[in-house]
This record gives C-alpha cells, sequence and structure tokens, in this order.
C-alpha cells in the first residue's frame, strides 16, 4: 500500500506549474537543475503573458480618451504605461482634468512595447506629434510589424504625418478627414482595423475602440470577458434612452455647480467620462477629494489629481452631487461622514444627487438615500437595492435623484445630466460632438 507523502516532503521534492487557471502537479524528480529550469520557464511564461502597451499623455489630451484606452486595457491584463510627453509626470488634460503618469516617454524610448496607442484631443494630439521619442517609438512599431493605434485628432495630427498609414485605412474625428485622406485610405467607420493598426473616431467610440484592441492583443473571448461586465451598449451610434419617473425640473441660478468626489478605488472611466461630460456643457464642476490629499490612485491604477480636499469643498452648496463607482470609492464615499452629511442635505433640500455603478448600492443605499426612490446600480450589486424594479435600466431618474449601472453606461449617464440640468437639445448636441452618437 503506497504511504501518503509527508508535507515537508512534498514541500521541497514537489513543485506546482500554473498553466491558464489549471493546477498541474510535477512529479517529484531527482534533477535539481531540471527543477530550476521548470521553474524559470513557468516564471518566463507567466511575465510573458502580460503584453506591454504604451499610452502617451500631454497637455491637451482629451482625457476621456486616454483614461478609457488604459483601463480598458489594464482589464484584460496587459501591462500598460502611461507616459507623459511633457517635463513632469502631471498632464494637464482638456477639460481640466488632471492626470499623473506613470513614467516620463523618455523613460520608455529602449522598451519594445506590443502596442502603442495615442489619445486624441486638441492641443494634445499636436504635443504628441511633436515629441520626437514618441515619433521614433511608432515608426520602428510600423516597421517591425507590431500594434499601434490612435483614436480622434490623432491618427490625422500624428500618425499621418509620421507616414505610418501610408496605403492603410484608417479613420478620424470628422473635422480632420480632409488632413488625413492625402496619407491614408480615409474611411467613416467608428473603429477600423487594418493590419497592425486600429484607429478611432473620438470620446464616444473610445470604449468600442479600446475593446477592439483587446482584441488584437488577446483574441476575441478576451475581448467578451472584458467588455461583458462593463454594461457596454450594443446599438452604438443610436440615440440614448432614460427611463424617468416622477418627473421635476431641476433649478439652478445661473451656472450648475456640481460636485464630484472622488477617492482612492474611484472608477476611473466614470469619474473622468462625468467630469468631462458636465464640463463640455459649462457647468461649474467641482472635483473633490475625500482622502486626505489631492492625488487619488483610482481603481485601474491611473493617478488623478482633484481641484479640492472635500473639506474645503463642503463651505459650499451645490446644484447637483454625483458620484463615481468603483468598489473602493464607494465604499469610502460611504465611510466619509462628511460626504454623507452633504448628501442627505442635498435631499432634504430636493436638489439633485446621484451615483453610478457601485456607489447608489454601496453608499447611497445603507444610509437611506434611496428610500421611497426607484434605482439602478452595477448588475452584481443591484441585489443590494431596497426596491430592485427599476434595476434593469440602463440610466433611471425618480425626482431629484440619478442612478446608472457601470462605465459602459455612464456617457448615456452624464448626457441624462445635461438633459436635465441644460435640455435635451444640449444633451444631443454633445452627444454628437463626441461622437457617442451619429453626428
Amino acid at each position: 500500500m503506497a504511504l501518503p507523502m509527508p508535507r515537508h516532503m512534498l514541500t521541497h521534492s514537489s513543485i506546482f506549474r500554473l498553466s491558464h487557471r489549471t493546477l498541474h502537479l510535477v512529479p517529484p524528480t531527482t534533477n535539481p537543475s531540471s527543477l530550476r529550469h521548470r521553474f524559470l520557464s513557468v516564471s518566463a511564461t507567466m511575465a510573458s503573458a502580460a503584453k506591454k502597451v504604451l499610452v502617451p499623455i500631454a497637455n491637451g489630451t482629451e482625457p476621456i480618451e486616454a483614461v478609457i484606452t488604459i483601463d480598458v486595457l489594464r482589464r484584460s491584463g496587459a501591462d500598460v504605461t502611461a507616459a507623459s510627453v511633457e517635463n513632469q509626470h502631471r498632464v494637464d488634460a482638456g477639460h481640466a482634468v488632471k492626470i499623473v503618469a506613470d513614467a516620463l516617454i523618455s523613460d520608455c524610448a529602449d522598451t519594445v512595447f506590443d502596442l502603442i496607442a495615442l489619445p486624441g484631443g486638441i492641443p494634445g494630439a499636436t504635443n504628441l506629434r511633436d515629441c520626437a521619442v514618441l515619433e521614433t517609438l511608432v515608426k520602428n512599431q510600423a516597421t517591425d510589424g507590431r500594434l499601434y493605434a490612435a483614436v480622434c485628432a490623432s491618427p490625422a495630427v500624428a500618425l499621418a504625418p509620421w507616414g505610418v498609414l501610408k496605403g492603410l485605412k484608417a479613420t478620424c474625428y470628422p473635422s480632420f478627414m480632409e488632413q488625413l485622406a492625402p496619407n491614408a485610405i480615409a474611411v467613416e467607420s467608428r473603429v477600423q482595423v487594418d493590419g497592425k493598426v486600429v484607429t478611432s473616431r473620438g470620446p464616444g467610440t473610445t470604449m468600442e475602440y479600446a475593446v477592439a484592441l483587446v482584441e488584437q492583443l488577446y483574441g476575441k473571448e478576451k475581448a467578451k470577458e472584458v467588455s461583458d461586465p462593463m454594461v457596454m451598449r450594443s446599438n452604438h451610434a443610436d440615440e440614448y434612452v432614460i427611463t424617468e419617473l416622477n418627473p421635476v425640473e431641476w433649478t439652478f441660478d445661473d451656472c450648475p455647480k456640481i460636485l464630484v468626489p472622488i477617492a482612492n478605488g474611484t472608477e476611473e472611466m466614470e469619474a473622468v467620462i462625468i467630469i468631462d461630460i458636465l464640463r463640455r456643457a459649462k457647468a461649474n464642476v467641482v472635483v473633490a477629494s475625500v482622502d486626505d490629499k489631492l492625488e487619488i490612485l483610482a481603481s485601474r491604477k491611473v493617478k488623478l489629481v482633484a481641484d479640492v480636499l472635500l473639506d474645503e469643498a463642503a463651505k459650499f452648496s451645490y446644484d447637483l452631487i454625483v458620484l463615481p463607482g468603483g468598489i473602493g470609492g464607494a465604499q469610502a464615499f460611504a465611510n466619509s461622514e462628511k460626504l454623507v452629511n452633504l448628501l442627505k442635505q442635498q435631499r432634504e433640500a430636493n436638489k439633485p444627487y446621484g451615483a453610478i455603478c457601485a456607489s447608489p448600492a454601496l453608499a447611497l443605499e445603507p444610509h437611506g438615500l434611496l428610500k421611497g426612490k426607484k434605482a439602478t446600480a452595477f448588475p452584481a450589486l443591484s441585489n443590494k437595492l431596497s426596491d430592485q424594479s427599476e434595476a434593469e435600466n440602463r440610466v433611471v431618474v425618480d425626482g431629484n435623484l440619478i442612478t446608472s449601472r457601470g462605465p459602459g453606461t455612464t456617457i448615456e449617464f452624464a448626457l441624462a445630466i445635461v438633459e436635465k440640468l441644460f435640455g435635451r437639445t444640449k444633451a444631443l448636441e454633445i452627444a454628437r460632438t463626441t461622437l457617442f452618437i451619429s453626428p
């Protein structure tokens, strides 16, 4: 009869090898060099599984495009470096969004990337174009047959002048199509893949573009695995729809003042989309950190810088308070007595407030801020809502409360806020300008 192997013998004479998600027992061997070879081989395989991606950012970069690209690719398991082409790590992106890069572009000059993906924005795209280190990296990428990509203005402003789109189908922001045409086969697709180059049109197409990049790196199965939990809509380019109950007019004096709290663990896509879209509508958006410093580390490790700390922001009143999601961020909101008190005062004054993703379930519900209201939340957390009757809707407005489901519903959520404050005409204008719906 075979005796069981003692635990200490198993520890020293057997190893476990991880292959995909299956754990395999490697039989004992008397050859130490063979063991070491197996360890090194497994380590190398696991290390090489993560594709290396460069996302350069600059002053004037379109923040929705940069942050969605980084966030979605990190969800796929890619090793993404956000690199500043400026002289410092912090960049002042479009719409006064402040992002702190992981590295300077000079730090990346000798690195080989599986993908280089340029966000757009003006003057962001121009600043990318004028970066000699980035130009060399992208030209080498094209020469070596590796993936490169750009969205919005950058296909026309950066890739085309660098000569890396010749003979290839490409798209870009509509007002740059004439600039693109002499240097590429210009097409009007929301996302265009031709060989090793992927291009797209604007902020409202970036989530589709980022998922296409995941597919190019890892295949369709991984792309679906990443996109499904984001609650993306299938009817890209169509007008958005909101569910409104008990409609009331949202009023304000002169210009609406809106508080957007952020915290460590906040979902960066949701925060940046909300801030960007509302500032496009000319709202006065105050971004406040509920942590003890202005810089926060968001859920997918994007570093954002708030305008003020919540202690300072809490001295003022707001026409709307809106919470982005992310589990860590939502929990931080729920634990912030100062923020919860602001929200309760907002509700008692019959002034608008809202939340998306994890925040309706984890921040609003536990403090009674959904009592008597219909709401929605991230699908996996909607069972925490006391009233789940409207939870399947993408955006729910109930009187002065607005809620939504996740990253893939955030543009609709932000547009619904614009509609309530400024009217549907203004909201549709922004939806078309961002290419969220057909222009």
